[in-house]
């Protein structure tokens, strides 16, 4: 089992927390990891694109000039791609960009993810990370505390003061034990951790 020190909102050591290995300590699959980033980016695409073909665009149902005689290069239709106001020659159409991922390989990249920042040394446990009120100051303050750059900070459940406190620094994120996802994970430098949020981690996903 990995042993991981814990710190206070100060920076300073208080005590050291075993990691499941089922979770913190399996096998890196870096393909399971690749292939949860593409879904993930994959999966937000909106693919509402849409552009007109000549057929789709109205008017130009008449030839513009007769075929022969005029001087003019021959011509069916005012609404033919190389036409202003003509069509697009291959124009997009929505799509369904979404990728499917077996559920036990989503779990395993997870997995992976967060175990790779536990070997990189990228994962720092907190005790308890509470503030009485949302003041950005007092997050930053935190955060340089424990050397931890762009973060990813995840906590068991929505706090209010965490979240607002975080939002307005840069490459700086929350997330919660339901919506922690492997794109967040190695997209960020840093993994900081409450001390209840890996218990839950270790009890959902273990």
């Amino acid at each position: 089992m990995a042993n991981v020190a814990v710190y206070n909102m100060e920076g300073k050591e208080v005590g050291s927390l075993e990691l499941n290995d089922a979770v913190f300590g399996v096998e890196v699959n870096e393909h399971l990891v690749h292939m949860a980033v593409l879904q993930q980016l994959a999966n937000n695409r909106q693919g509402t694109q849409k552009a007109k073909t000549r057929s789709e665009v109205r008017g130009g149902g008449r030839k513009p000039w007769r075929q022969k005689g005029t001087g003019h290069a021959r011509q069916g239709s005012t609404r033919a791609p190389q036409w202003t106001h003509g069509g697009v020659v291959f124009a997009p159409v929505p799509r369904d960009y979404s990728v499917k991922m077996n559920r036990k390989e989503r779990l395993a990249a997870l997995k992976s993810a967060l175990t790779a920042k536990v070997q990189d040394n990228k994962l720092i446990v907190v005790d308890d990370l509470k503030f009485e009120a949302i003041k950005t100051k007092d997050m930053q303050n935190v955060l340089n505390n424990l050397k931890a750059e762009k973060a990813l900070v995840v906590t068991p459940a929505v706090d209010q003061n965490v979240v607002l406190s975080a939002r307005n620094i840069p490459e700086v994120q929350t997330a919660t034990v339901n919506t922690i996802n492997v794109y967040d994970v190695m997209k960020h430098k840093t993994l900081v951790l409450t001390k209840d949020a890996v218990a839950s981690i270790e009890e959902v996903y273990a």
